[in-house]
């Protein structure tokens, strides 16, 4: 069995490990972001007792290794759609979101916890889990090795961490795209509403017009029967009055 100052300078072994993320919760809770999956570089300092400035200085020194377990740096728009599709709930059922103003936010899976585990020398926390990592190593395989239903165990359960650390990026890069199709949604809306508006005033404008063509009928039928009235009239008149005289009678005489 290796032994710790052989796990806190050698990257391999370290590897060897990396999928043991198991032990951190054995050893404490960690705080995770809303996100259920990733942690904040306060929340990692805050598992192992030690400052932020800790946590930074072993990010600095081992960045390539830390990023192959799943360290993240956002900024800008992914920053921000970070922080959009992760909002937080306090306990008193208000929203929180994260503070407003960074430039960037550090992620860490819980392959990135275990690895700085493997690497904090100043924290009784990071002893602890090098400790029980190192004190359960033979036991766990062992049984691995002789019951064929655990075969590929672990080799699963650390592509379901690998798996679990793709989501939420991709998750990241789907919520720009439903901003976008939200607001075109929204500008679509509103281009139907002032489409129903313009339809109201035609309809309002026809039904001015179905009014208007409605008097001019019944004033037309009025008109009508009143010249058929007065023809009735003059013609009523012509039968009444006289006949004039006939001029060649008078002629005769």
């Amino acid at each position: 069995m290796p032994s710790e100052v052989a796990l806190l300078e050698s990257r391999t072994l370290r590897a060897d490990h990396a999928g043991r993320v198991d032990v951190l919760e054995k050893v404490r809770a960690l705080r995770l972001l809303p996100d259920g999956i990733h942690l904040s570089t306060e929340a990692v300092a805050q598992y192992f007792e030690v400052p932020t400035e800790a946590v930074n200085s072993i990010v600095k020194r081992h960045r390539d290794e830390l990023h192959s377990n799943g360290l993240r740096t956002l900024k800008g728009a992914e920053l921000q759609a970070f922080e959009m599709a992760n909002l937080a709930i306090s306990k008193d059922g208000r929203a929180s979101s994260y503070p407003q103003g960074r430039a960037h936010l550090r992620l860490f899976t819980r392959r990135t916890v275990l690895n700085i585990a493997m690497l904090l020398r100043d924290s009784e926390v990071a002893r602890c889990v090098r400790t029980y990592l190192l004190d359960t190593e033979e036991a766990p395989r062992t049984v691995i090795a002789s019951d064929p239903r655990y075969d590929g165990l672990e080799h699963r359960v650390t592509d379901l961490e690998g798996s679990m650390a793709r989501i939420g990026p991709a998750l990241q890069e789907l919520g720009p795209v439903l901003r976008r199709m939200s607001v075109r949604l929204e500008s679509l809306d509103l281009r139907m509403e002032t489409m129903d508006r313009r339809l109201e005033a035609v309809d309002v404008r026809l039904d001015g017009v179905d009014r208007r063509l409605d008097a001019t009928n019944r004033v037309v039928g009025a008109m009508s029967v009143r010249l058929t009235d007065l023809s009735e009239d003059v013609a009523d008149i012509q039968r009444r009055l006289p006949r004039p005289p006939d001029p060649r009678r008078r002629r005769r005489r």
